[in-house]
């Protein structure tokens, strides 16, 4: 193979760069065989790279693409999906560039690595990954113009050159993102299917919270219109559990309600309303989160039976949405008898000690509501403890929680609350969300932690209809008042397991304000970029234009794609004007140009700077050894990949040798 078809070093030495910046962002969730085998091959290429080992034949690299593939089906159970398909492009990635010789295997290479890094948008859109992947994105061009050069190791400039190009894209960005019409997409693709769920789950156990509360990952962010509502009142509804089955509370599928209940008792909107908005994180679950009587702003979102949101399609990335709730509002004043039975089951035989309680309880009571006030009472007065560390409870858990451990977290007293509800025949369910939230004096954004997940009751009373009822601000006020931090400040056990979460350290005050502002920025990341859609980019296009119509919308996009290629192509041409002169070499060569011209030298279109002067040296013989050097010059400092040190030795010597040259006419 010719040596001008090969991989410039510079070039490789970008790719390999390269190779390492897509990994990274992948290296959590792809099993330790790819990661231990990109490795191996990292280390195979820079071996070959130094020349001191071979490229694998072809034999080797069968074996290594049979042996991937079937790691790959073994550990993710299929090579279709989401994330068996990024492993099998990381181990492409890898495998190819043990075999890239030639020029073009480098341009496969580094088309894939754009597609790879491409990739990562589909598990993450935070800004910190937009600002990592426009690194990898500048080093794989970087690693592209080296690839048209031979330039040596140390040679930046394919670096500054990429730099250049990048940012004479950004214009054009610009007008594609805000101008281009959010077109919704012909067929949706399944992906993610791998990923495991986030968040809260529609099946809710003793302990199942208490797990989830050790996580700091924002679960979503709200915005209010007006004033942010004290957090003690932020109780974010999420799901309505009413079955309870094999010990564990879950909601009740459409197909499990008769016809007559799927639709949602009408409401009176009474009191204050809530106007706010929520970006909610990936869960790939359906539904989302509202305050008390919550109506959704925007179609498409669907409110079930029990007045809880649902979106119709899995949660697979950052959504927005916006919400009006009446805190105030009576949910469901009339009760159907299948609704009753439903809301008063409780399993033949389980927990017969709780059931003796109940009725001990509510035969001192005079109606529902007092009996109500009685439990809760149970809960303030004996010696129960709310911890994030319960003890494991056997058969009958409600007997042995509520009688011997007397210890546990939220989701253990809102199961003991339905159980004692249900055991009289109250009607009673549990609610699973999240209750409060941080509120960001940067923005006055309400941030909803993963670690702020809770559950609560909600019983039918006379005339009342559905009441709120959290018997765990019974037992630990502080958790409702101050948050899970300020309850489990004794114990400390909040965020044990997540040592470099900042969330522990909101009391040193600088890491704090770094952690809220850049909440801030993210909130707005995902507003105005992540959540930009048709209609925010109409409403926008009104707030500049008015009215719009087809033909204003198509010619204000001609017109600004017009004048970004126009600002674009005058920066180009001048930037070649201004690099023609400023190159010392080129300064010099025309120099002699016009005086070979003077002399009646004829110039031709298109001849190099050392074929004219070797032509010249035949011209003017008398004159040979100094144009002979001139031309050796000229070809070394335009052509020769050099250092910049070197570069400015050559270029002082054409300079000296052109202004002692001596011409005459006809000599």
């Amino acid at each position: 193979m010719k040596s001008a078809d090969l991989i410039p070093r510079n070039a490789l030495a970008w790719i390999i760069a390269a190779q390492l910046l897509l990994l990274l962002p992948h290296v959590l969730r792809l099993p330790l065989w790819i990661v231990l085998l990109y490795g191996a091959a990292f280390f195979w290429r820079l071996q070959i790279y130094r020349g001191r080992s071979a490229v694998p034949n072809r034999w080797l690299k069968l074996l290594f693409i049979g042996a991937s593939m079937a790691g790959i089906a073994a550990s993710y159970g299929s090579v279709i999906g989401l994330e068996p398909t990024v492993a099998l492009l990381l181990v492409a990635f890898a495998l190819k560039l043990l075999e890239s010789v030639a020029r073009k295997d480098g341009y496969v290479v580094i088309f894939l690595g754009f597609f790879i890094c491409i990739t990562e948008f589909l598990f993450s859109q935070d800004l910190l990954i937009v600002i990592y992947s426009a690194v990898v994105v500048w080093v794989l061009t970087t690693a592209l113009i080296a690839l048209h050069r031979s330039a040596a190791i140390d040679d930046t400039g394919p670096m500054r050159l990429a730099a250049v190009m990048l940012l004479q894209a950004v214009p054009l960005m610009l007008v594609l993102f805000f101008l281009f019409p959010r077109i919704g997409p012909l067929w949706n693709v399944p992906i993610k299917t791998q990923a495991a769920k986030t968040g809260v789950s529609d099946m809710l156990r003793p302990g199942d919270i208490s797990s989830l509360a050790q996580s700091s990952d924002v679960a979503f962010r709200a915005s209010f219109a007006r004033e942010v509502p004290p957090v003690s009142s932020l109780y974010w509804r999420g799901l309505v559990m009413s079955r309870i089955d094999e010990g564990a509370w879950r909601t009740v599928s459409y197909f499990e309600t008769p016809p007559a209940e799927r639709r949602a008792p009408p409401v009176e909107k009474t009191g204050e309303s809530l106007d706010y908005s929520v970006i909610i994180e990936p869960t790939q679950q359906q539904w989302l989160y509202g305050l008390r009587y919550a109506e959704a702003r925007q179609g498409g979102i669907l409110q079930l039976p029990d007045y809880r949101l649902l979106n119709p399609v899995v949660l697979e990335q950052e959504f927005r949405y916006r919400v009006r709730s009446w805190p105030e509002a009576a949910l469901g004043r009339d009760i159907s008898p299948w609704r009753r039975r439903l809301e008063t089951q409780l399993p033949e035989g389980s927990n017969p000690r709780t059931r003796a309680l109940a009725e001990s309880l509510y035969r001192d009571t005079g109606n529902d509501a007092e009996y109500v006030q009685r439990v809760l009472a149970l809960f303030r007065q004996q010696p129960f403890r709310y911890t994030l560390q319960p003890p494991l409870l056997d058969n009958n858990s409600m007997d042995q929680f509520l009688l011997e451990t007397r210890a546990g977290f939220c989701e253990h007293y809102a199961y003991a609350f339905a159980v004692l509800m249900r055991a009289v025949g109250v009607p009673a369910r549990v609610v699973s969300g999240y209750q409060g939230g941080e509120i960001n004096p940067v923005n006055g954004t309400v941030i909803v932690h993963q670690f702020d997940a809770h559950a609560w009751n909600e019983v039918w009373l006379e005339d009342r209809g559905w009441v709120r009822v959290d018997p765990t601000a019974a037992v630990s006020p502080a958790r409702i008042e101050f948050g899970l931090e300020n309850a489990m400040r004794e114990e400390g056990s909040f965020l044990s397991s997540s040592l470099l979460s900042p969330l522990r350290y909101r009391g040193i005050s600088w890491i704090n304000a770094l952690r809220l502002r850049y909440d801030a920025v993210t909130y707005q990341w995902q507003s105005w970029v992540v959540g930009f859609d048709g209609q925010q980019q109409i409403d926008v296009l009104r707030g500049v234009f008015g009215e719009i119509n087809a033909r204003l919308f198509v010619g204000v996009m001609l017109a600004s794609f017009g004048s970004m290629l126009g600002l674009v192509a005058a920066s180009l041409f001048l930037r070649n004007r201004q690099g023609r002169h400023r190159d010392p070499a080129l300064r010099h060569i025309r120099l002699l140009q016009t005086r070979l011209r003077r002399i009646g030298f004829d110039l031709r279109p298109g001849e190099s700077p050392g074929a004219m002067g070797r032509r010249a040296a035949e011209r003017f013989p008398g004159a040979s050894d100094d144009l002979r050097a001139i031309a050796r010059l000229a070809d070394a400092a335009l052509y020769r990949p050099l250092g910049s040190e070197q570069r400015g030795k050559m270029q002082r010597s054409l300079r000296r040798q052109v202004r002692r040259l001596r011409l005459h006419p006809g000599r």
